[in-house]
């Protein structure tokens, strides 16, 4: 009989993989050698194979790795970024860390991506790149999104932190762009054991520059030809991480399941606004998220009836007080705005049983039909 089901649990994946990552967590125990080692090396090579990508570098975290994305292009103080108006706030602030200005670009309103036909009206002279999400885990209409920049001669920075693994028509996330960042946050669908992060790319040169600015801007011990970060992603998370990659497409189609069964038992809740996936984009449920003008009130009542939701994001960067010097008032972002204030993601993560996906879908339709 179920009666809570929280927003998130990692139990069920931990518990397939627990041998295998016990044993590798193990092996890099014993060998007694914890950055920069055997264990980051093959990761890399896997992770870059299986996005497509010539090279992968691990870093310290998702943020590390934008940044030091930015960084790779030599994007600085005086450049423009075009970011989402919609995103976590890590977008921004990898922009910010590298004293550039954040060019914010709204959502389209029905996939919560950065709306492509809007990044013209952003562009001027001073614009250096764009950096599109592929948020919730659907990925950004990349092959128009690329056109704009290739006929502006800008760079794209993916930022594919909650997309592993998602396509647009042929092409995998995080292959797109000439460097793109992503996370391996425990929450995210290839999750570590603490922080992580990665870039990949098809450019040697970029990966030879990245590859320093992680190490102390060094590519030879004591020698520092760039200022550079401490951000290397440890062989404890780089095995665990390896271990993961070979279940991902597994609990990706679970996901994807689960997404389906949401979208069949809750399709007849009319003031429920399910979740849109644009022609040619694949997307791979990182989260579920409905809008509802009543989304408080939702949460709430999920709540007491033990039921796990969450919003991605109350409160747009824009109107955060960390970027109040930028001069925004409620009302600049309006798409992104109503977003903030109907969304909530519901649970979905691998290990749900139909049981749990119908005691959720239950609860919605409870509240609505008080």
């Amino acid at each position: 009989m179920i009666n809570v089901v929280p927003f998130l649990s990692l139990e069920s994946q931990h518990a397939e993989i627990r041998n295998e990552a016990l044993r590798a967590i193990e092996d890099v125990f014993d060998k007694n050698w914890f950055i920069l080692g055997e264990a980051l090396e093959r990761f890399e090579n896997e992770y870059a194979h299986f996005n497509g990508a010539k090279f992968c570098i691990g870093v310290a975290n998702g943020l590390d790795a934008l940044y030091l994305s930015l960084r790779a292009l030599s994007i600085g103080e005086g450049d423009e970024i075009i970011v989402p108006s919609h995103t976590f706030i890590a977008t921004w602030l990898a922009v910010t860390m590298t004293g550039a200005k954040v060019v914010p670009v709204e959502p389209d309103i029905h996939t919560y991506n950065i709306d492509v036909q809007k990044i013209k009206e952003a562009i001027t002279p001073k614009t250096r790149a764009i950096i599109p999400v592929h948020l919730y885990g659907q990925a950004c209409e990349m092959d128009a999104l690329m056109k704009i920049a290739r006929d502006n001669n800008l760079f794209v920075i993916e930022d594919n932190a909650q997309a592993h693994g998602a396509e647009y028509n042929t092409g995998k996330t995080g292959n797109f762009g000439e460097v793109n960042a992503t996370s391996f946050y425990p929450g995210k669908n290839l999750g570590a054991l603490g922080d992580g992060g990665a870039i990949t790319t098809n450019s040697e040169n970029f990966a030879v520059k990245i590859r320093a600015l992680r190490n102390y801007g060094s590519s030879k011990k004591y020698f520092n030809d760039q200022i550079g970060v401490n951000s290397r992603l440890d062989e404890m998370q780089a095995a665990v991480l390896q271990i993961k990659l070979k279940y991902l497409h597994k609990w990706t189609t679970a996901r994807r399941a689960i997404a389906s069964q949401y979208m069949e038992q809750l399709q007849a809740v009319d003031a429920l606004i399910l979740p849109t996936t644009a022609k040619g984009s694949s997307h791979v449920y990182h989260l579920f998220v409905v809008r509802t003008p009543q989304r408080n009130e939702l949460q709430e009542y999920l709540s007491s009836h033990g039921v796990g939701a969450i919003t991605h994001y109350p409160v747009p960067p824009h109107l955060q007080q960390a970027y109040i010097h930028l001069g925004y008032k409620k009302g600049d972002f309006p798409i992104s705005e109503a977003i903030a204030e109907s969304c909530l993601s519901l649970p979905l993560y691998p290990g749900m049983t139909e049981e749990m996906v119908s005691f959720v879908c239950n609860k919605v339709r409870a509240f609505y039909g008080r």
